[in-house]
């Protein structure tokens, strides 16, 4: 038992070693986010991975309104696939996903374009998780003024650049994200993002936080209510 635990430490030690030199920065690439990017998509095999993931992201996709679990049903998947593979290398804390996207669980480099791809197909959440609407004036300014440049004026991010879509997500999630990287918790976030809102205060957060909450993605992109994956009758 003892050898075991030993064995253990080690390879986590010898993974955030990897994780720390490989993919360090916030964008150099590198380990399986280069592996993966360019490969062509296999649906079928994107389906049956992505039922792995259905346990907490739903099997639209949509994540919860509570803001436990995101959406990300419609994310573009140049991010999903920088955040799972950050996600795998350990430059992304997330000890309740790690496990279930381990090679052992999903497969390599081939099932992070399926699964990614996959998802980022399908439609979004028509009602997604709203914030209290209370200074949304406030948080529209603090949005034009920190936000736009990356995340784009709807919030439909670049994908090129591997800037996030925010638009449709849950207010909690999105408020519980802002927190993390204003205060250095996320480890893989965009250092030009931490500087940025390093002086936001409490109240700056719900209020730009709640804006976005409303940015609506573009009809093209939306299930309907109560939309049910088809894939999985």
């Amino acid at each position: 038992m003892q050898k075991k635990s030993i064995l253990k430490m080690a390879v986590l030690a010898g993974a955030l070693l990897f994780s720390s030199s490989v993919l360090a920065g916030w964008n150099e690439g590198g380990g399986e986010q280069d592996a993966a990017i360019n490969l062509v998509p296999n649906k079928q095999n994107g389906i049956e991975v992505y039922e792995v993931c259905s346990a907490c992201h739903m099997l639209e996709g949509w994540g919860t309104t509570d803001g436990t679990f995101p959406q990300l049903a419609g994310q573009h998947r140049s991010v999903l696939i920088k955040q799972l593979a950050d996600i795998r290398a350990l430059n992304r804390d997330n000890p309740t996903m790690y496990p279930f996207a381990l090679p052992s669980e999903i497969g390599g480099v081939q099932s992070i374009m399926d699964v990614t791809d996959y998802i980022s197909k399908l439609p979004m959440n028509p009602e997604n998780g709203k914030g209290p609407g209370t200074n949304l004036a406030h948080g529209k300014k603090l949005y034009v003024e920190n936000c736009v440049r990356c995340h784009g004026e709807r919030g439909e991010g670049i994908p090129a650049k591997f800037y996030p879509l925010i638009q449709g997500q849950h207010f909690k999630y999105l408020l519980r994200q802002f927190e993390w990287i204003r205060d250095g918790k996320r480890r893989n976030a965009n250092p030009d993002m931490v500087k940025q809102i390093k002086g936001f205060t409490q109240d700056d957060m719900v209020a730009v936080v709640d804006y976005v909450s409303r940015l609506t993605p573009p009809k093209e992109k939306l299930g309907p209510p109560g939309w049910e994956n088809p894939d999985y009758d």
